[in-house]
């Protein structure tokens, strides 16, 4: 007996500990899996979208905004004819029907077929009354000017985890601001797998900020219009504009062509997304002209009066021979009329004057070879390659403009330098932030640097006047207006030489010249009907500025 009594106390003992083990595996060591699957069996996680902040122009109008649309879902377990609720409901949704097959044979309650609906197709497919077919209220992006500012605004897509994201533009730059934070709650359902009313709140959502632009929307209008006439006009494969406040930094308008509809980006190709202003690199020509002559005024090495006396001809260095653009020359000519002639020979003079060391010290301080700091996605710099390799000719091409890389927003900020007496500023778009309970911040204005003196910005921005009046592009000038500039005609370089058909055409100025009101820069890319800066690019910019001048309200200077 009393072995028999061990051996049931031993098997009664050994159950105890299995039956605890168990129990101990299941509420602690698998607890959190068995509540999951709790809560799959009796209700559906489901997340309370925050809305995505406004982005709005300088007078208030939404640019990129948010609109009611819908997620239509399915409860599998509802669907009696799969395939015939999959054919019919494909073409509504534009989903193939293998994925909407796909879904309806999965063993849940609850399944996606279509985020973004709008309310017209939502009414359509109610009409239909397809059982286990449903709607979730959602937010969709909506842009009301349509392609205008696309690649400023960027667009709003999707990310590696299928949730919403912003991509180029204000959109990138300013995602998390947008995007706010989403909430959740768990959707009950009752035995039958149908969500009812109740929800338990598991976190509350949190709306994004809007921003306020400094961009002007009719100026914006007027820019794209003239650009998109421009481009076509004189056959250029491409082009582009931008318009800062040289005081302030604000851009008032960047624009580029062609353009895309950010509604629609996936109909466009990924090369229309970037914005060139920012992310293109080009070789400036002689637009480049008035910072390299600044430098070398503000440094003291040439006067407007200094007389160049190597410009009679063309000027060999390193084994390379630089000609004029027009292999025109001048003699002992000065200063002011090596910029109204945009003689490279002079410029040269210019460029050994001020030495490798100074040029490239006050190429730091304009800023060029580093970024700008705009707040746009994607900004790029070619960095300023460092002192021991530069050769002798590099130093002269760099004088006019040529075997150097830099952005436009590079160039526009350098020259805005010389219109707010000497100070750059850094370029931004976003003027102020408006969080979800109305309250505005301003964004505070940057100096970035000082790179040459007043007095030295003066004077330049005389020569450059001077240039407006009697150069090459005088036939485009407003006579009763003084404003500063400086045509361009970059060459291109292919394949380790230049090609001699093929430019970019440009012109940079700003207006007023006593008192600017803003600083342009006109791109355009292998212009066809001429290759001249002179007869494409600043045109254009006279179109635009005469219209600014107006709309702003300036009184004529003459």
């Amino acid at each position: 007996m009393n072995w028999r009594y061990r051996l049931l106390l031993l098997l009664f003992s050994a159950l105890f500990g299995l039956i605890t083990f168990r129990l101990f595996y299941w509420q602690v060591v698998r607890a959190s899996d068995l509540s999951a699957l709790g809560r799959m069996q009796y209700g559906q996680t489901v997340k309370i979208p925050a809305k995505r902040g406004e982005i709005r122009t300088s007078d208030g109008f939404p640019i990129a905004t948010n609109r009611i649309s819908y997620t239509v879902f399915a409860n599998p377990k509802e669907v009696k004819n799969k395939d015939q609720i999959s054919e019919t409901l494909a073409p509504l949704l534009g989903v193939d029907i293998a994925s909407i097959s796909a879904e309806l044979s999965l063993n849940l309650y609850w399944v996606p077929l279509q985020k973004g609906v709008d309310t017209d197709k939502k009414t359509e497919l109610e009409k239909l009354n397809l059982p286990g077919v449903g709607f979730e209220q959602d937010y969709s992006r909506f842009y009301p000017e349509a392609s205008m500012a696309a690649q400023l605004i960027g667009f709003l897509g999707k990310g590696q985890s299928g949730l919403d994201k912003g991509y180029f533009g204000v959109e990138g730059y300013y995602d998390r601001l947008l995007a706010g934070k989403d909430g959740e709650a768990i959707q009950i359902h009752d035995a039958f797998g149908k969500p009812v009313l109740a929800k338990t709140q598991v976190s509350e959502q949190v709306d994004g900020s809007s921003l306020i632009l400094s961009i002007d929307r009719s100026v914006q209008f007027l820019v794209e219009s003239k650009l998109k006439e421009g481009v076509e006009k004189y056959g250029a494969s491409s082009g582009m504009i931008g318009i800062m406040n040289p005081e302030t930094g604000e851009i008032i308008a960047l624009a580029a062509y062609p353009t895309f509809d950010p509604k629609n980006f996936s109909k466009y190709q990924d090369e229309l997304y970037k914005n060139p202003l920012i992310t293109n690199l080009y070789e400036p020509g002689s637009t480049f002209k008035p910072l390299i002559m600044s430098a070398a005024l503000d440094s003291k090495v040439v006067t407007p009066e200094t007389k160049c006396n190597t410009c009679s001809g063309p000027v060999s260095i390193g084994g390379y021979t630089i000609h004029t653009w027009n292999d025109e020359y001048y003699k002992n000519t000065n200063m002011v009329d090596v910029i109204m002639h945009s003689d490279n020979t002079g410029m040269v003079f210019v460029g050994q004057k001020l030495g490798l060391d100074r040029l490239i010290d006050y190429l730091g301080k304009f800023g060029i070879g580093s970024l700008t700091g705009i707040d746009l996605q994607g900004e790029i710099s070619s960095f300023l390659k460092p002192k021991e390799d530069w050769h002798t000719v590099d130093l002269a091409t760099a004088s006019f403009g040529q075997g150097i890389s830099i952005t436009p927003i590079e160039l526009l900020s350098a020259v805005s330098a010389i219109a707010n007496e000497g100070k750059r500023m850094q370029p931004h778009v976003v003027s102020a932030v408006e969080t979800p309970d109305g309250s505005v911040t301003k964004i505070n204005t940057k100096q970035l640097d000082a790179p040459i003196d007043p007095k030295t910005a003066k004077v330049m921005t005389e020569i450059m006047v001077n240039a407006v009046n009697k150069g090459e592009a005088s036939f485009a000038r407003l006579k009763d207006y003084r404003i500063a500039g400086k045509t361009g005609t970059a060459s291109i370089p292919i394949q380790g030489h230049y090609d001699s058909n093929q430019t970019i055409a440009s012109f940079v100025g700003f207006a007023p010249a006593d008192s600017p009101k803003f600083v342009m820069l006109v791109i355009l890319d292998r212009p066809t009907s001429s290759i001249y800066g002179a007869e494409t690019a600043a045109p254009i910019f006279f179109s635009i500025a005469k219209d600014l001048l107006s709309y702003y309200g300036i009184s004529p200077s003459n």
